[in-house]
């Protein structure tokens, strides 16, 4: 596994970065190390995939974990507010950095991944093949 790491800065859309980073270093499989750091704009998708909650207000980066794979990202989030509440979920675009976000990748050059249907789940889900 190689090491990637990058700072964030103020007015960054999180998960578009990190796509971005994948896509312009040709990162075919990847996954979140670490995510350090604090938004004004919080997205996220719930449980079951039906709603969204969407929030205007600086949140702290508590956890940010997930792969991603030819560029599309699949990543969680949970957020914690100026009282230690957390709310969390499936990390969609919208997650603006506030002042900075330290993040971390870690390249899985051994892996080959793809997104593929799964009958079982009904979603394509991501694939990790470990090359020959």
């Amino acid at each position: 596994m190689r090491e990637f790491a990058i700072r964030l800065k103020r007015g960054e859309d999180l998960k578009a970065s990190i796509e971005k980073i994948c896509k312009d270093n040709s990162f075919n499989t990847a996954v979140v190390l670490s995510g350090v750091g604090c938004v004004s704009k919080a997205k996220m998708r719930l449980a079951k995939a039906i709603d969204y909650l969407e929030v205007e207000e600086d949140f702290e980066i508590v956890s940010l974990n997930g792969t991603v794979s030819n560029g599309e990202a699949h990543i969680h989030i949970a957020l914690s507010d100026e009282i230690g509440n957390v709310i969390g979920g499936h990390l969609c675009e919208g997650n603006i950095i506030n002042t900075t976000c330290e993040l971390v990748l870690g390249v899985l050059e051994e892996y080959e991944s793809s997104r593929e249907f799964d009958e079982n789940t009904g979603y394509d889900e991501i694939e990790f093949r470990k090359k020959a």
